[in-house]
């Protein structure tokens, strides 16, 4: 995906001093059917330039496999597009050195703000059928703080979504409704393993519903 110039300049402008490394463009087809909506790349995407090519890369392709639905068909984004990372000092205990280290971390609600006009314009661009945010970031930044995963994941939702204001500097409800299946983040599985199994049947679903003529 090709960003406006300004738009990928106003977001460069208002991260300017946070722990954000790298910028990583949402990939696939501009006639997808479904938009995957993750959190943001980790240390992995960044390096490799591919959404979702570490660990919770390799489960998601899994699922998608499995759900006979393919990459390639698909248009993966995330609600941020770098990478937040932390720093920590942490003492290595063979060598008795204090190390720096900068894992990934969730980005927060400034970050995802600001990355919000990027995902607006894909939206715009694409215009999937359906919107599939994975986990609590992706879901929240469509749909809003109250809503968490654990209770939507695996159905199909209709509803506004969330859109950038210029004019509030917030996000707000867009007037058109969108067809929304919210899902676990492939991360969750390294986290909880019990989820498997409701990963694995709501991808099942998913895969289901996007046969469903009506969408095609």
């Amino acid at each position: 995906m090709h960003y406006p110039k300004k738009l990928v300049e106003a977001v460069e402008q208002k991260m300017q001093g946070h722990n954000l490394e790298g910028f990583l463009p949402g990939k696939g087809p501009k006639n997808a059917v479904l938009m995957l909506v993750g959190e943001a790349p980790g240390e992995t995407e960044i390096r490799t330039k591919i959404p979702f090519s570490g660990r919770s890369g390799k489960k998601l392709d899994g699922w998608l496999a499995e759900s006979d639905l393919n990459r390639d068909d698909i248009y993966i984004t995330s609600a941020v597009r770098s990478r937040p990372f932390s720093i920590k000092k942490r003492l290595n205990k063979k060598t008795g050195i204090i190390e720096t280290k900068y894992p990934n971390r969730t980005p927060n609600k400034t970050e995802v703000l600001a990355y919000a006009p990027l995902l607006d314009y894909e939206i715009q661009t694409i215009q999937p059928k359906i919107l599939a945010p994975m986990g609590n970031i992706g879901l929240q930044r469509l749909l809003g703080n109250t809503f968490k995963i654990s209770n939507y994941h695996g159905q199909l939702l209709h509803s506004p979504i969330l859109a950038y204001s210029n004019e509030t500097n917030k996000l707000a409800k867009t007037s058109e409704e969108y067809m929304l299946f919210p899902i676990f983040h492939p991360a969750a599985i390294f986290y909880n393993q019990k989820l498997e199994s409701a990963i694995e049947y709501d991808w099942s679903s998913l895969g289901s519903l996007l046969k469903n003529s009506e969408l095609n």
